[in-house]
């Protein structure tokens, strides 16, 4: 699998597969992170403008979608209940999903991203137990309660390079 920026061009499959990721989350237990229709379409398009959408493709098809922004992320400012193990620079991940086809999807964006900078941060929902032990096998650490920009709060991870 390959990973490389989004195009305008990907929006109708990544709009498919942000889809499939929304029932499967509430099928497993998640139904609130991302709700009925997250991230929009305004939101997605944003992203690509910024080259900051990336997808995971093999022989051409499209089964994972990410965002990763390297530098200080407003909504990681503030933790609770914990710490940040370091202030070292960083990239953080956001609204990763796959098709259910396509596996280690998280895995493959790690590598992707460790290879730019040293440290990763990423949070998900207290619900999306899925996600957390996924965040865990790939050497993340729990750092503490993040709260995302609509005020809800997040378990906040972060990975240093060992």
């Amino acid at each position: 699998m390959e990973i490389r920026k989004a195009k305008l061009a990907d929006l109708d499959r990544i709009l498919e597969i942000y889809a499939y990721a929304r029932v499967f989350m509430a099928e497993t237990g998640n139904p609130t992170q991302w709700g009925d229709g997250y991230p929009q379409k305004g939101i997605l398009v944003e992203d690509i403008k910024k080259e900051q959408l990336y997808v995971i493709e093999e022989e051409k098809q499209i089964h994972g979608v990410f965002v990763f922004v390297i530098g200080d992320d407003p909504t990681y400012e503030i933790i609770e209940d914990g710490a940040w193990p370091s202030d070292s620079p960083y990239g953080t991940i956001h609204r990763i999903a796959g098709d259910g086809q396509g596996k280690g999807i998280l895995r493959l964006c790690v590598d992707f991203c460790k290879k730019q900078i040293d440290t990763l941060r990423i949070d998900t929902h207290h619900d999306n137990r899925i996600m957390q032990s996924a965040i865990k096998k790939n050497g993340f650490q729990r750092c503490g309660i993040i709260y995302s920009v609509d005020g809800s709060p997040r378990i906040a991870y972060q990975r240093s390079k060992n």
